[in-house]
């Protein structure tokens, strides 16, 4: 009897210990992301491809709050879903100070095709690099690297969630993939102008959406371009004429700041008007709260500089894209159709908690 039992408690060691082994071998699930027929080719992230196991992982860092020094603060709370991953605060003071920022929270959309620099001066190379200013930020999530490892590693549904991801312990560059996973999976690609552009169901354009449409191509194009309606280059666009304000990190001279050529001063990045009702104030301290305030500022409120971009000067030389009161309607009519209800209420995008 005691040989039987002996044996069977083998056996059963033994089947643990297998069943261990089949889950630290086993190889994460490439994730299958949806690039849209109307995209363009996906950049390859050989360094970081896509996973099941990350993409999840990466969702539950995003809004999980001990991420931040005080456990109040997440990537969410100032990149909320329902506003296409935006705040709708202009310099928000969300962050574990309590100071305003001093730029507007970008919105988080179709970043698996961007690869040219994050922030609005390109301060960050990639997602996995961005991931860690706001962290250190102490007026974001003021987190030490060190506390929050020790932090995840006291639940072992994260320590499990790692090793399944990564095969590794928990460590500051896994935690950045798997942030930069869940970001890239953040496709934005169901709105009515994406239907109207693959001939879907639900994407017959009336002609004042196909005027709005071309009005923008022609007036705006230069700088939302192609599918992503962005470039994801640094322009300037005519927001002030002087760039003499060197504090605070001099984060108001633009791409300057970071390449300090001359040429870059005053520059920042496009963003895409894909879901860009939702994504009030605009630019990148928020000064417009309205898109009606954007529209001014183009038609009359550029402001000229050493290197204002030429797309926003008239044939003339003159700064300023004019727009009539009609063409300004059809512009807004068309923008209408770039919001994707989708994205913003896609399950897998929520919070996990």
């Amino acid at each position: 009897m005691r040989i039987a039992c002996t044996i069977l408690i083998i056996l059963l060691i033994v089947s643990i210990s297998c069943k261990r082994e089949v889950i630290s071998s086993s190889l994460p699930v490439p994730y299958q992301l949806n690039v849209p027929a109307n995209f363009p080719v996906l950049p390859v992230h050989s360094d970081n491809p896509l996973t099941n196991e990350g993409v999840e992982l990466g969702r539950r860092l995003f809004y999980d709050k001990r991420l931040s020094g005080n456990n109040m603060v997440s990537c969410a709370s100032c990149h909320q879903q329902n506003l296409a991953f935006s705040d709708g605060t202009a310099l928000t003071a969300a962050g574990v100070s309590g100071m305003s920022l001093r730029r507007n929270a970008p919105a988080l959309i179709n970043l698996a095709w961007l690869d040219d620099g994050f922030f609005w001066d390109g301060a960050a190379p990639n997602l996995e690099a961005q991931a860690f200013m706001p962290l250190a930020n102490p007026d974001e999530m003021h987190q030490l690297i060190p506390g929050l490892i020790s932090e995840l590693k006291a639940i072992p549904d994260y320590v499990q969630r790692f090793r399944s991801a990564f095969n590794s312990d928990i460590t500051d560059a896994a935690i950045a993939k798997a942030i930069a996973q869940f970001q890239r999976s953040l496709v934005s690609a169901n709105s009515k102008y994406d239907k109207y552009r693959r001939n879907e169901p639900g994407g017959i354009y009336n002609s004042e959406e196909r005027r709005g449409m071309e009005l923008v191509q022609i007036k705006c194009g230069g700088c939302h371009a192609g599918e992503l309606l962005t470039d994801n280059i640094f322009h300037n666009n005519g927001l002030d004429s002087s760039f003499t304000n060197t504090s605070f990190d001099r984060i108001f001279l633009g791409r300057y700041r970071i390449t300090n050529n001359p040429a870059d001063i005053g520059k920042f990045k496009t963003p895409t008007l894909r879901n860009i009702l939702l994504t009030a104030p605009y630019m990148h301290d928020g000064r417009f709260a309205t898109i009606d305030q954007v529209f001014d500022h183009y038609a009359t409120g550029i402001k000229n500089s050493a290197t204002l971009d030429p797309l926003v000067k008239q044939d003339n030389g003159n700064p300023g894209i004019p727009l009539s009161a009609v063409e300004r309607q059809a512009i807004l009519v068309f923008l209408q159709t770039l919001t994707d209800n989708v994205f913003i209420t896609n399950p897998k995008f929520s919070n996990p908690f």
